[in-house]
């Protein structure tokens, strides 16, 4: 049976996903026109199968195989190969390194007070800012979760003097060259302009190079023995330098956005229903009484907190899609896939699907009740990916965002600047194209 899809074009797709307004809101488009697997040309591998149905998503979740054109974007930010795309022989043991490190619980525990002094340095500086003037959060959240990440995974934030350049560096790359997957290329740009732009990202790789050195040297000067840091675990390994450096990009790449993402998204939505907001105020108060911050075994007790971040990881995922490609033939319903074939993973469009989502694109954190969660299918909520190739990170993340939402709305109430329109586009990451503007109220408890 043929999977249905729209007629192919001569441009391998790359006009419809412009006109679309990028890949993510594409996908939105292809599933409510054809249904929940949908054939599609997709730039990089020029056909793949997109699948918007959880149960029929499980006959993928064992894939252990990226597509290697797809990935090809991230390239020029590895010095040996792209890591995004190894093999499933050396994947598996590089996995089990990250996961010993960004999913163990004890690590997160010895961390947590110095991830509560960085949320409560911005949360100081933004009280500095409750004066009406609005505060772009997505730029200062992301700053905050590269420092976090820093101190978490690289065993210190010393040799990050800049964090802010970082961040407007990987931007740099990060727009290039997903630009060339997902963009009509402009014919009319002439040589200089063409020289000029890639001199940049020659220069903005550069400096993301420098960076991560100067991190390195700094856990290396100081002696450290403590293996719970990726570095360190990565050296105890046997991981050769050239594959360390490439694992702290990744790892940097990775979390300095999502964590700020999905904490910015949150806030944005928590703005526009001031009910659930004075829901979750009054539950911190419960729970944290007069302290400003929580301890790490409070986080258990925030649960609505927790249903609160999910809902919004729902609506605005901070990965909006991954890929596989199968290794074998499989069947997904009615239709029988061949191996070879690359399957699409399109986040958005799961969390949108109404079978598993009534009124999905309604706020509703009780979605994540453990009675309603436990009536959905597994896969129906994958903000993190799915199977052997989903987010390392993902447990690290959590506790990240949990941590920085709880500082930041016990003290504030975040409200909506008055005519800023939030547009999510394709930034790597689910970002907003002006950022989330949003203005701040001491609150008291």
């Amino acid at each position: 049976m043929r999977i249905p899809g729209p007629e192919p074009m001569a441009d391998g797709g790359v006009g419809a996903i412009a006109a679309a307004g990028g890949l993510h809101t594409y996908q939105l488009w292809l599933h409510r026109e054809f249904g929940p697997v949908v054939r599609f040309q997709l730039p990089g591998v020029e056909t793949a199968v997109s699948v918007a149905d959880p149960v029929l998503l499980e006959a993928t979740a064992h894939i252990d195989k990226r597509p290697e054109k797809l990935f090809e974007f991230l390239s020029p930010l590895h010095e040996a190969e792209n890591l995004q795309v190894l093999g499933a022989q050396e994947h598996g043991p590089w996995r089990r390194i990250l996961l010993s490190v960004l999913a163990g619980r004890p690590s997160h525990e010895r961390h947590f007070a110095q991830f509560t002094a960085l949320a409560t340095e911005l949360a100081d500086r933004l009280a500095g800012r409750a004066d009406g003037t609005p505060v772009a959060l997505q730029k200062e959240l992301t700053e905050l979760s590269l420092r976090m990440i820093c101190a978490y995974a690289l065993g210190g934030a010393d040799g990050l003097t800049d964090p802010e350049r970082a961040v407007a560096a990987f931007e740099v790359v990060l727009t290039e060259h997903l630009g060339r997957l997902y963009q009509v290329p402009d014919d009319s740009e002439d040589a200089a302009r063409a020289a000029a732009r890639a001199a940049r990202v020659e220069d903005a790789l550069g400096q993301l190079r420098a960076m991560v050195d100067r991190v390195i040297a700094a856990h290396r000067s100081a002696g450290r023995t403590d293996r719970s840091d990726l570095i360190g675990a990565l050296v105890e390994a046997g991981q050769r330098p050239a594959r360390i450096r490439d694992t702290v990009m990744v790892t940097l790449l990775a979390a300095h956005h999502t964590t700020g993402v999905a904490v910015s998204w949150t806030l944005h939505l928590l703005g526009r229903h001031p009910e659930v907001a004075e829901r979750v105020a009054a539950e911190l108060d419960r729970v944290l009484g007069d302290r400003a911050a929580p301890e790490y075994a409070d986080l258990r007790r925030l649960t609505y907190l927790d249903m609160v971040l999910k809902e919004s990881m729902r609506l605005f995922p901070p990965g909006p899609y991954g890929a596989r490609e199968t290794t074998e033939a499989l069947t997904l319903g009615a239709y029988g896939i061949p191996a070879g074939t690359t399957i699409f993973y399109p986040f958005w469009a799961v969390h949108m699907n109404p079978r598993y989502w009534p009124e999905p694109e309604r706020f509703r954190p009780e979605r994540f009740t453990p009675q309603e969660a436990a009536g959905r299918p597994r896969l129906a909520y994958i903000p993190f990916g799915v199977g052997p190739r989903s987010c390392e990170g993902a447990q690290l993340a959590t506790v990240e965002a949990q941590l920085v939402l709880a500082v930041l709305l016990k003290r504030f109430r975040f409200r909506s600047e008055p005519g800023h329109e939030v547009a999510p586009v394709e930034r790597f990451v689910l970002w907003a194209a002006d950022d989330i503007r949003m203005t701040v109220d001491p609150r008291t408890p």
